[in-house]
């Protein structure tokens, strides 16, 4: 086990704020000024752009909705963030980890499938598609449940995955085509248990999964002043370089 930082996040963090934050802890991370770091947090509404995203086609968003828009660095194509999502970005050394980036995507969809499964929840991947689905089940198709979404520089991970909690899946194909995924089906843990799950009762499992599958002992870190515990201008400047 590798001794690592848990800062949990409480109520929801603007993405522009979590985004600062990853890139301050990923400088600090790769200059071995702190260890691996992993956050947990829900954000307000957005969709995000990664760098695979084909505007034209993934973006349809209903006149007059209030939602931010924000192009990130992070691979794949669109996705939408919200209220009832348990967002987690890993700021991970993957010298310590093994230098392989399409394992370190099957780890996560590993430490998703192990949080879904202490909810009793069956859940799989599928070869050629990045994230988690719930399997067929009756008259309904594959649905998904949690998306992917990955940078590494000098081999230190940002970004991470999105677990669709307690929230309307609407967003996910009125507003945009998510992961550029036509007709593809979304759901969300509550939805799947019939009955209300918020994400304060999901933290605990998805940060075991993640210290399980990746090696890690947490200690967690006050948060009480939220992403504002790590203002690193210094740190954020070696990340973008």
């Amino acid at each position: 086990m590798t001794g690592a930082y848990l800062l949990d996040l409480p109520g929801r963090t603007p993405y522009g704020e979590a985004l600062a934050l990853q890139r301050s802890l990923a400088g600090a991370v790769s200059q071995r000024a702190i260890p691996d770091t992993v956050i947990l947090l829900e954000h307000e509404p957005v969709v995000t752009l990664g760098r695979r995203t084909d505007e034209a086609s993934e973006l349809h968003l209903p006149d007059g909705v209030d939602v931010e828009v924000v192009e990130t660095d992070r691979g794949g194509k669109s996705t939408y963030h919200g209220p009832g999502q348990l967002v987690c970005y890993p700021i991970l050394d993957l010298n310590r980890h093994g230098r392989d980036l399409k394992k370190y995507v099957r780890d996560l969809e590993e430490a998703i499938i192990h949080t879904l499964a202490a909810f009793s929840l069956e859940s799989t991947r599928y070869e050629g598609l990045t994230g988690v689905w719930l399997p067929p089940s009756g008259s309904l198709g594959p649905r998904k449940i949690a998306s992917i979404g990955v940078r590494a520089s000098r081999w230190v991970t940002t970004h991470g995955y999105a677990l669709n909690v307690d929230l309307d899946p609407a967003p996910f194909t009125q507003w945009i085509t998510a992961c550029g995924l036509e007709d593809a089906q979304f759901t969300s843990m509550a939805a799947e248990l019939a009955r209300p799950l918020s994400v304060e009762d999901v933290r605990p499992a998805a940060a075991d999964a993640i210290a399980d599958i990746f090696g890690l002992e947490l200690e967690e870190l006050p948060s009480e002043d939220g992403a504002g515990l790590w203002p690193q201008p210094v740190h954020e400047q070696l990340a973008t370089r």
